[in-house]
């Protein structure tokens, strides 16, 4: 019968109208039928004898009519699966203009009709043609599709619980089983038909009703309550998904109960400080503000953020075309759905051409600056050393100089927790970057129509390109290994929204020279981190005490220039400032001749691609160089590689 009815769901649209017509057919004439023998005590002459003129016009009208004003009301457009009640009010319109037409009918040929005729008719036919379609959806329907769906229970008994339950109902993934509350009056009763049950009752009932997964509903906790609640879920071998947190829910209203995998924010269990609105406003509300690598994960936040507090001009300069356009139209979309009158200029360019960085500055009359331009990921750097250098620390400085021929009142360099001791060229090159923003900030320092210089520095930010969260979940899915470099290595993570709201605030709070440290909570164990997005996903990681898991977690060794453990000041000292997210730090800096006579050095090694020289020059700059690996550019090691084998084939 199964087969016979999944064959039957199976069948063109067309098939499917004509099979819902006829059968109401036979329910409108069974419903008159049968109101006339509840009536009357039997069917009536005129039904039994349809060969009559004036009762098979009365039928045959009756039916017809009916099963138009059925079509027009959109009854045979409505799946039977996802029948509610709005298709019941239809079809209840239906039945009682059928009932007006028949005893209109009744009249126009003269038959006899007791007035309670088409009560007991539109009643009857509200009952069969509504009831019946409400009954093979509910037991039928809902048993061979149930078949089909993972078994769930909703972590969550609240508004957002039962709006989440509702969307399930017609969901061919999931299958409702139950709730889970904290609640203890709640707990045993039921809500929307199904129980709720306590936290301690979640082994026993997963174990008995074989629950696949469970659906997190609680957008109103905080993360740190998320955190605990999750931490009690990790070891029993359940798929965790979650409904967005409230925030999100308000931010993007269309996708506010669309389940999602629980954010890696949650496992952090650290609440974002709000932000204080006239620290995002001061430097960009009605004002002129660029964001160079406007096109890249922080940059592009900053624009997103910069644009919710109103600014003139918004100034995207990017390198990249791909990502530049990608983020003006996203931008553009943003801009028409919240009514904003912003005007946005997408630019191409390198921060390593100053001429026209500044002609971009002067031209549009740049007031606001946030320098997210840079190379940043750490082997790519170590492989590149010469264009690293080049972006992060001659790029860096170019626009910084060019800020102060054009008079732009705010600068502010994004920066890294890398730039701390470095141990990688990315990281060293990040550190001469800040010294070069610091030293042209000590130059200029009370000049009037000077920029005032800030940085900002903090850690890894959580979906960047490039960070291991969507690594783990690609590896995850297919079946693993997960790989990380080394067993005790250590990050501190913070959302992308977060650090760039705080990159804004902290801007706002320069006096000039600054350079601010954001609060990243406490650092996470990258291999605890993996271990705990396995057993999210309702799998186990393979280890010496489950040598039967799912996933095992494989360790490759650190990275050219990767450190164990990040810091975030290179001195021991911290200031306080207005934000309790944001320090400043105290540290030493180049004044600007003695960082042009070091940049001037830099440049010619650069210039003539000597690599050692390079080395040399930062390993003897003030930014604490420790290098782990020697400098691993490809090209230089090519070259020197080929002049190895000439001097070989001379000396032979």
């Amino acid at each position: 019968m199964k087969l016979k009815l999944t064959s039957l769901f199976q069948l063109p649209r067309r098939y499917k109208k004509l099979i819902s017509a006829l059968f109401d057919a036979f329910c409108i004439i069974f419903a008159l039928l049968l109101s006339y023998w509840i009536r009357m005590g039997e069917t009536p002459s005129m039904i039994e004898q349809l060969h009559l003129s004036s009762a098979s016009m009365l039928v045959g009208l009756t039916l017809v009519f009916t099963l138009l004003i059925y079509s027009k009301l959109g009854l045979y457009k409505a799946m039977l699966r996802y029948m509610t009640l709005h298709v019941m009010s239809k079809i209840f319109i239906g039945a009682i203009g059928s009932a007006i037409l028949l005893t209109a009918f009744a009249h126009l040929f003269n038959n006899f009709m007791p007035r309670s005729i088409p009560i007991i008719y539109a009643s009857l036919l509200v009952i069969l043609s509504g009831g019946i379609r409400l009954f093979l959806r509910s037991v039928v329907i809902e048993h061979i599709s149930n078949v089909q769906r993972g078994r769930v229970l909703v972590y969550g008994a609240g508004s957002a619980g039962r709006q989440l339950t509702a969307a399930m109902r017609s969901s061919e993934t999931y299958r409702m089983c139950g709730f889970i509350d904290d609640n203890e009056i709640i707990q045993g009763s039921m809500i929307s038909n199904y129980p709720v049950y306590g936290p301690d009752r979640l082994a026993s009932i997963i174990k008995q009703d074989r629950i696949d997964t469970i659906l997190l509903a609680l957008p109103r906790e905080s993360r740190l309550r998320r955190k605990q609640i999750i931490e009690s879920l990790l070891e029993l071998k359940v798929e965790v998904l979650s409904m967005p947190s409230l925030e999100s829910i308000l931010e993007n209203q269309d996708d506010g109960f669309k389940v999602q995998d629980v954010p890696v924010e949650d496992l952090l269990g650290r609440d974002a400080v709000p932000p204080k609105k006239e620290l995002l406003q001061q430097d960009i509300t009605d004002k002129v503000v660029m964001v160079t690598g406007a096109g890249g994960s922080i940059g592009s936040e900053i624009c997103r953020q910069a644009l919710l507090q109103s600014p003139k001009i918004l100034v995207l300069f990017e390198v990249t075309e791909l990502a530049l356009y990608s983020i003006e139209k996203e931008l553009s979309a943003m801009k028409v759905q919240r009514g904003l009158e912003t005007r946005i200029i997408p630019l191409l360019g390198s921060v390593q051409r100053i001429n026209r960085l500044s002609k971009i500055m002067s031209a549009f009359k740049v007031e606001t600056i946030y320098h997210a331009a840079a190379y940043k990921h750490v082997p790519m750097v170590e492989y590149n050393v010469v264009e690293g250098v080049r972006n992060n620390v001659f790029g860096t400085f170019y626009t910084a100089k060019a800020a102060v021929e054009a008079g732009v009142n705010t600068f502010v360099l994004i920066s890294t927790d890398k730039a701390v001791r470095p141990t990688n060229i990315m990281g060293t090159s990040k550190r001469l970057a800040e010294l070069g923003v610091q030293a042209l900030a000590n130059k200029y320092h009370n000049v009037p129509g000077t920029p005032r210089f800030s940085m900002v520095r903090f850690g890894n930010v959580l979906g960047s390109s490039g960070s291991v969260i969507p690594l783990f979940k690609k590896q995850i899915a297919n079946g693993g290994p997960v790989t990380i470099t080394h067993p005790e290595i250590t990050r501190y993570f913070m959302t992308i929204p977060e650090a760039s709201q705080l990159v804004i605030q902290a801007g706002a709070m320069a006096k000039g020279g600054d350079v601010f440290v954001l609060d990243m909570g406490e650092s996470v164990k990258i291999t605890d981190l993996a271990k705990n997005l396995i057993r999210l996903s309702g799998l186990t990681p393979k280890s010496e005490e489950e040598p039967f898991g799912d996933i095992e977690i494989k360790f490759t060794g650190l990275r050219p220039g990767e450190k164990l453990y990040e810091e975030l000041l290179v001195g021991a000292d911290e200031l306080k400032t207005s934000h309790q997210q944001v320090m400043r730090a105290q540290e030493e800096f180049l004044v600007f001749d003695e960082f042009m006579a070091l940049l001037d050095k830099l440049d010619s090694a650069c210039h003539d691609y000597d690599y050692e020289a390079i080395h040399h020059i930062l390993l003897n700059a003030p930014a604490a160089f420790n290098p782990t690996d020697g400098i691993g550019d490809l090209v230089w090691q090519e070259v020197r590689s080929n002049v190895s084998l000439q001097e070989s084939g001379v000396r032979s």
